[in-house]
Order: C-alpha cells, then structure tokens, then sequence
C-alpha cells in the first residue's frame, strides 16, 4: 500500500469539500480533496434551477454554475483533487484508507475534514426492486449528467423541494410526470415548486402513499392508495397508475461511516436524517483530528453545506497555524452569521435549535472526556 502525506485531507468534493478545500487553500496548507465520484461538484452539477434566498447566498445561479465556479478556485489554488477515489476506511489517529485504478492508499493527513454528503432513502413495498424504480437524486443524474431519459411516464413519491423539483426537471427532459404522491395531507415543498408542475397539468395527490410497483420483467404501473391520519392504508381507496418510471424522493440520511470508524461521538436527530457526529461550534468532531461539513451532520441545503464548509477549512488550518487566530476568530464569525442567516424562519429555527442542542450536547461530552 502506497503511503502518502498532506496537511488537511477532505472526503467529498460536492459543496461543503469544495468550500473547505478553498478557505484551507488559501491559508497555504497542503489540501487533498477526495470522492469517489468521476466528477466533482456532487450535488450543485445535477441542479440545473436557480437557488433560492439571498445574493449573499447565490439565489439566481444555478447549481452547476455555482459548482464550475468553486471547481475553478479550488483549481487555482493547486489543490490536489483525488477523483474516481473511494475512502473505504479510517486507520490509527488521522489516517485514510483510499482505493482508486484499484491500486490501494494510506493517507496520512494532520486534519480530516468528512465531507460525505447524504444517501437517499429507500420505501420497502411490493415489487420495489423492479427495473424502472429508483431514487429522484438517481433520476437526476441520469436526465442532467448523463443526458439520458429515464423512461416516457413516472410517477414522483414525495413532494420536498427534491420531488417537486426533479418531477419538473423531468418534464423538461420529455418525460411525462403522471402524478406525484405525497403521504402527508399537504406538500413539503416549497409553493413556488408545487405551482409550476401543478400549471402543467401534473396532479399532485396528498393523503395517498405507493402500494406497490405492478410489472413482469419491468414497471408497467403503480397501486397507490389512501392513508389515514396515522399514514395506514384506507381499504377501498386502492387505484393504479401506468407507467414505467417510478421516482423515490422520501429524504436524505448523513453518510456517516468514516465517522463511525474514527470513533466519533454522535446523537441520532429526525430532523437531520439520522446519526449526526457531534461537533463544536468550529465543526470540529470529538475526535481531535477530525471535522465535518455537510450533510453528514445533518441535511439541509447546498446553501448551508457550503458555509460549513467555510468553517470547517478555516478552523482546521487555524488548528495547524496555517491562520492567525485573531483573523481566523473574523473570518469564523462571519460564515457562523451567515448560516444564522441560512436558519431564519420556521423550519430554518428548528434546525437553529438543534444546532444550539448539539453544541450542548458535545460540550457534555468534553466534559465527560476530562473527568
């Protein structure tokens, strides 16, 4: 096994790793930004939408652009970018163990930032497993990566800002979007999203959840059916659907193994998708080499990945002196005000909340290290 050496190690090139990768960069650390994808950018190359939000927050670009624009700075900055590189384990205090061309690596980095991103979720039910049933994000990187058409007619489970906006994002590419299905009584997403599928023509069917997927060799149709206010299923309200796409956008969960492996502390939170490794307000984990950004401590915009991301490479190279402390202190207060920012209103508040209860918490858990 090759061994190799750098000062601060990022798993995952998508928005949170390549803002990390910048903000140490730029205070001259020697950075190695890894994903096991063949292109960098993970999520911000399938958005072809405009964001939303504030100019601070890049509303009016669309993903790929803001993701072409990070590629390049991450490039200026001669960072040294691992591709079509799989991290598949953590060894001793700050080491990774890498595989890509299937030659093996052991990199040993004085900071590691896990920037994993999120999976999605899967729903269990009858014939699931069928060709033609997959994940919105899969839908997605077929039609605006690959250039493929999924299939002529889908049905889309699950109205968030993912259902709403791949269920348009197919219309665009030639499929026909028979419905989408929400469990809920009303829509996750945001109105704006909803509108622009519901003007097409596309009815968007709340209160109802997929019985199962009807097919021989592959998807020909879908059973949904009626749900009561405890989401059982509603005998008599059973009805099909032909198609031959059936699209899951049922949440995101943290990918959280390497973290799992270095031994970090975590606390399981709904809200965020599952286990989330307990960090400081710098996102540094409870173990000290250690820090995150992303989804992986928890799911929420690409918008907020990538401020956590800022901090992350900002106190990770503070952490080795590669910044000073007082304009590190400056520059670590102003990505925290922004993602206070990125967290106002309802939903924004909870997640607020949570934060502040997860700062608590590893703050018990310091404390019960020294003891």
């Amino acid at each position: 096994m090759k061994k190799l050496e750098t000062d601060i190690a990022i798993v995952g090139a998508g928005p949170a790793g390549l803002s990390a990768a910048i903000h140490a960069a730029k205070s001259g650390a020697r950075v190695t930004l890894i994903d096991e994808n063949r292109l960098p950018g993970g999520q911000l190359f399938k958005q072809i939408h405009k964001f939303f939000g504030s100019k601070e927050h890049l509303a009016g670009i669309r993903g790929f652009d803001i993701g072409t624009q990070l590629l390049k700075e991450v490039e200026a900055l001669g960072v040294d970018v691992m591709l079509g590189t799989l991290a598949f384990g953590v060894f001793g205090a700050n080491s990774l163990g890498l595989v890509t061309d299937q030659r093996s690596y052991e990199l040993t980095a004085k900071r590691i930032i896990l920037a994993a991103g999120g999976q999605e979720n899967y729903l269990a039910f009858a014939g699931s497993t069928l060709p033609g049933v997959m994940g919105a994000g899969a839908a997605q990187t077929i039609i605006n990566i690959s250039r493929v058409r999924p299939g002529k007619k889908a049905v889309m489970v699950g109205s968030g800002n993912v259902g709403l906006i791949v269920a348009y994002q197919l219309m665009q590419a030639g499929v026909e979007v028979a419905a989408l299905i929400e469990a809920a009584p009303h829509i996750g997403g945001y109105g704006v999203h909803a509108a622009k599928i519901s003007r097409a023509g596309v009815p968007i069917i709340t209160s109802h959840t997929i019985l199962s997927a009807n097919g021989k060799d592959s998807l020909e149709s879908v059973t949904i059916t009626g749900v009561d206010c405890a989401f059982q299923p509603i005998a008599g309200t059973e009805r099909q659907i032909e198609c031959d796409t059936l699209c899951l956008a049922v949440g995101l969960n943290p990918m959280t193994e390497l973290a799992w492996m270095a031994g970090c502390k975590f606390e399981y939170v709904a809200l965020f998708g599952g286990h989330v490794p307990l960090h400081d307000e710098n996102m540094k984990t409870s173990v000290d080499a250690f820090y995150v950004a992303g989804d992986i401590c928890g799911v929420e915009e690409a918008s907020t990945a990538m401020e956590e991301g800022h901090l992350a490479g900002i106190a990770a190279a503070e952490s080795l002196g590669f910044i000073e402390k007082e304009k590190a202190s400056r520059m670590k207060a102003e990505a925290r005000e922004k993602l206070n920012m990125l967290r106002t209103g309802y939903f924004g508040q909870k997640r607020a909340d949570f934060k502040k209860h997860m700062l608590e918490s590893f703050a018990c858990v310091c404390k019960e290290n020294r003891t």
